[in-house]
C-alpha cells in the first residue's frame, strides 16, 4: 500500500513539472474552466465585426465540431443564443463550453427551439435535411470508457512494481480501440444511440526473470486478445452499455521456455471465455461520474471453467481544469476507482485505482493522451492466472477516447 501511495505522489509532482500549463479560475455555478482562445485568434481581430459576421464565424466553428446535431448560432451585440441545440447534455456542455472560449464571445445561452423571427431569416438552414444518424462518428463515445478499469480497451505502456504473479519488475502494453459504426440521433425518447466494435490485446513482460532464463533478456509472460460489439445509448445525464465479447488467453513463448512444465497439460489450459454484460453510467455533476453494471458468461473453454456471473462497478472524478497555453490543449487532473466482484473468485474484493492528469484537444471530448498511477488490490488479470492473488504499483502512459 505505501509502495501505491508513493507512486501516486511521485506522479502528482511530475504532472505540475510536465504540463506547462497556467491554472486559471473554475467557474463557481458549473466547476467548468474559463478557458479562451485568445491565442489562437487575437481578440483584437474579432472587436469590431458586426454580429453577422460573427454569427456566421461562429456557426462555421460549431459546424465544422459538431456538424450533425444541427446546432443554431445567433448572435445579438456578441452575446451568443444557441438554439435547436442537442438533448445530449454532455455533448450540449461541449459544445456550450467550445463557444465561450472563442474571443469576442460575452456570454452564451440555450433557447428552446427556434425563435420565430428567426425561422424566416434561417430557413434554408433549418429546414436543411435532417440526418436521422451518421457514420463512422468520431467526436465522443456516448458510454465513456471506465478509466481505471485494468481491461479497458486503449493504447498503453505502463512500468509495473510489485506483481508477485508476474514479476516485481514488469512491463504491460496494450493496444485496442472502438471502432463506431453508426449512430442513431434522437430515438428512443431523443437519445442517441451507437453500435460499434471493439478489439484489443494486453501483454504484460517480466523485466527481470529469476532462476532458468534460457534465453536471457525480457520474458514474455502472457497476452490476452479481446474483440466485443458494445451498444451504447445516451441521453442527458445517463448513459448505457450493452455488449457481447470474447476473450482468450495465450501463455508467452519465454515463459514456456523457462517453464517447460506449463506448456503440457495440465498446466497449461485455456482460460477464454464469451461474455454478455450491461452497464450503466451516471454524470452526477462536471466534475462526478457514477457506473455499475454486471454479467453472464455465456460459455468458458472445458480447461478452466468459469461460475457465470460478475459484477463491475466504480467513479471518477475529473477536476482543476486547466490551459495549456503552449500547446494549445485543454488539460484536467482526474481519479478513479474501479471494483469487481467474480463469482469464480467466490465474489471476493478485488480494487484498482488511479490518478493522473489528462489532454485533449476539444474541452470533455474527443481522444486523449493520459499519465498517470495506478494501484492494484485483489487478483491477477493475466490469463491462468486468474484466480491467484496479488497486489502493485504502475506508472502509465494511455492514449484513446
Amino acid at each position: 500500500m505505501k509502495k501505491g501511495i508513493s507512486l501516486l505522489v511521485v506522479l502528482l509532482i511530475s504532472c505540475f513539472a510536465f504540463a506547462d500549463v497556467k491554472s486559471i479560475k473554475i467557474e463557481e455555478d458549473n466547476a467548468i474552466a474559463n478557458l479562451t482562445r485568445s491565442d489562437n485568434i487575437p481578440e483584437e481581430s474579432v472587436a469590431g465585426v458586426t454580429d453577422n459576421y460573427f454569427e456566421g464565424y461562429l456557426q462555421a466553428l460549431v459546424d465544422m465540431h459538431y456538424y450533425e446535431y444541427r446546432v443554431i448560432v445567433i448572435v445579438k451585440d456578441h452575446n451568443v443564443w444557441l438554439a435547436n441545440l442537442t438533448k445530449n447534455k454532455v455533448l450540449a456542455k461541449s459544445i456550450i463550453a467550445f463557444l465561450k472560449d472563442v474571443p469576442g464571445v460575452k456570454d452564451v445561452k440555450v433557447l428552446d427551439g427556434v425563435p420565430p423571427k428567426e425561422i424566416a431569416r434561417r430557413e434554408e438552414y433549418v429546414a436543411r435535411p435532417h440526418l436521422n444518424g451518421i457514420w463512422f462518428p468520431q467526436q465522443t463515445e456516448l458510454f465513456q470508457p471506465l478509466i481505471a478499469s485494468p481491461r479497458q480497451v486503449i493504447y498503453s505502456i505502463g512500468y509495473r512494481g510489485g506483481d508477485k504473479v508476474v514479476g516485481r519488475t514488469a512491463v504491460a502494453v496494450s493496444m485496442g480501440d472502438d471502432f463506431p459504426l453508426f449512430r442513431w440521433l434522437d430515438v428512443l425518447g431523443g437519445g442517441d444511440m451507437q453500435l460499434g466494435i471493439e478489439a484489443g490485446i494486453w501483454s504484460v513482460f517480466n523485466m527481470k526473470v529469476k532462476g532458468d532464463n534460457r534465453n536471457g533478456g525480457t520474458e514474455l509472460f502472457n497476452t490476452d486478445y479481446y474483440v466485443g460489439i458494445p451498444l451504447t445509448y445516451m441521453k442527458n445525464q445517463w448513459s448505457y452499455r450493452l455488449r457481447v465479447y470474447h476473450i482468450s488467453s495465450h501463455l508467452g513463448d519465454e515463459f514456456m521456455v523457462n517453464h517447460p512444465d506449463y506448456a503440457t497439460v495440465p498446466l497449461r489450459v485455456n482460460p477464454s471465455f464469451e461474455s454478455l454484460d450491461f452497464f450503466f453510467s451516471y454524470q452526477a455533476s462536471d466534475i462526478f461520474r457514477l457506473y455499475a453494471g454486471g454479467g453472464i458468461i455465456l460459455h468458458s473453454d472445458d480447461s478452466f471453467p468459469m461460475d457465470r456471473f460478475y459484477v463491475e462497478y466504480g467513479a471518477e472524478a475529473r477536476f482543476w481544469g486547466t490551459r495549456i497555453y503552449y500547446h494549445k490543449l485543454y488539460g484536467n487532473f482526474f481519479a478513479g476507482a474501479h471494483l469487481r466482484n467474480w463469482q469464480v473468485l467466490h465474489w471476493d474484493y478485488d480494487g484498482t485505482y488511479v490518478f493522473g492528469y489528462e489532454w485533449s484537444k476539444l474541452q470533455g471530448v474527443g481522444r486523449k493522451i493520459r499519465i498517470f498511477g495506478e494501484y492494484h488490490h485483489g487478483f491477477s488479470l493475466e490469463g491462468q492466472f486468474f484466480k491467484k492473488r496479488t497486489t502493485y504499483g504502475s506508472i502509465k502512459v494511455a492514449y484513446g477516447f
